[in-house]
């Protein structure tokens, strides 16, 4: 079993790093399209000279890595990634081999940061899968699916939020199951410096030291509620954090006129941008000429809503009854192990989040952070094989389409 593992381990590793070569290729290639929007080449001398990866979000984290935070919106840009890229470019310039100061170079030392996490993503989700399933093969499948993201552009190919993002969500959950709720408290806190949606993490340290034992015990213990606490508090420390350094910027002295949001019972700058400069929203983003990124992020959205909604419910019925997961087979795959359920509220709430008041078609490349997305791919195998084709099928084809897209700087983003 232990060769067995190493094994695969070996593989995936050679998958992913094989994986996103490819991927910078194609992206390279592709990137000789005109541009829809010309932003980046602007930053660009001749504008042939813009990389591939300097679209989107990677213009905003490039630029505060260089340059730091000044204007109000890139707060909608968290930190975490550009002080990965500014280390990054320093570590290089510090061992004499390179040399650099432009835009470019901070981009392409934060790419090469991006693609060690992912080695370290790859592993941590086959070894997360095997502690819930016992199954080396179940493992191996759903490792290999996550070689197929729905946005291999900003999982495989440049320095953006994603990459970081999953590779602590899946060490800190991976922990849990450890039981190293610190550790874990602080891989979640850390992951919440690249990307909002990080706080939600805390949900697994509340799970394992509160709902669980309560679950198993129909007792709560001061002291595990007390601990669950004050790990909490470490999670969502980085976010206060940077909603206070923003609020000095922007709201204390020298700036003789506060901004709107300062004012706000609950100061807080990202909501803020968030509503004023991306619309961002309850419901605001459903109207009928955002209806294409809706079905554009349709798959990925049916899949996840689909299975933690049969999940939840088979949850259920089984606490109702008091019993037990009896296997793989007894319950029609991952539904009936009772480990996974705190990965199936966390998708479920996330989901609905970016369903209802987001832009949703970032489901797309957010999906990559949610082990459960690919739980859920390979759950297919087990229980609708046509539906699993299809699932890798689209994968195929939408993550070409998708790398033409964001070479053009068209969206979906």
């Amino acid at each position: 079993m232990a060769h067995t593992a190493t094994v695969h381990s070996s593989i995936l590793v050679f998958s992913k790093a094989a994986a996103q070569f490819l991927t910078v290729a194609l992206l390279h290639v592709v990137s000789r399209l005109p541009l829809f929007d010309t932003s980046p080449a602007v930053d660009f001398a001749p504008p042939s000279a813009v990389p591939s990866a300097y679209r989107w979000d990677a213009l905003h984290f490039a630029h505060v890595a260089q340059n730091g935070y000044h204007y109000e919106h890139e707060f909608a840009f968290f930190p975490g990634t550009p002080a990965v890229m500014k280390l990054a470019a320093g570590l290089a310039r510090s061992t004499g081999a390179f040399r650099g100061e432009d835009l470019g170079f901070v981009l392409r030392a934060g790419s090469i940061a991006a693609w060690l996490c992912n080695q370290y993503s790859i592993t941590d989700l086959y070894a997360l899968t095997y502690h819930h399933t016992n199954s080396l093969e179940l493992s191996f499948l759903t490792a290999l699916l996550s070689l197929l993201p729905s946005s291999p552009a900003t999982a495989h190919a440049g320095a953006y939020a994603e990459p970081f993002f999953t590779f602590l969500s899946y060490r800190g959950m991976l922990l849990c199951t450890r039981k190293k709720w610190l550790l874990a408290s602080a891989f979640f806190a850390v992951a919440g410096a690249f990307r909002a949606n990080g706080i939600l993490l805390a949900g697994f340290i509340i799970w394992g030291l509160v709902v669980e034992p309560f679950i198993r015990n129909r007792q709560l213990a001061l002291s595990s509620i007390a601990k669950a606490a004050t790990l909490t508090a470490i999670v969502t420390t980085p976010f206060a954090l940077y909603q206070y350094y923003a609020y000095t910027r922007f709201c204390k002295p020298p700036h003789s006129t506060p901004r709107e949001w300062c004012s706000r019972t609950a100061p807080l700058i990202y909501s803020f941008v968030q509503e004023r400069y991306w619309n961002v929203g309850f419901l605001r983003y459903w109207t009928i000429s955002q209806l294409p990124n809706f079905l554009l992020a349709a798959p990925v959205l049916l899949l996840l809503l689909y299975t933690t909604a049969v999940h939840l419910k088979s949850s259920y019925r089984m606490l109702i009854n008091g019993r037990q997961a009896e296997g793989l087979a007894d319950q029609g795959g991952i539904f009936g192990l009772p480990g996974l359920l705190p990965h199936a509220i966390h998708a479920f709430i996330f989901t609905c989040i970016l369903l209802f008041a987001s832009h949703t078609q970032i489901i797309l490349r957010l999906a990559s952070s949610l082990p459960y997305t690919y739980w859920s791919a390979a759950n297919l195998f087990l229980s609708h094989p046509t539906w699993a084709k299809a699932w890798v099928a689209w994968s195929l084809v939408w993550g070409a389409v998708s790398l033409v897209l964001w070479a053009a700087f068209l969206p979906p983003a």
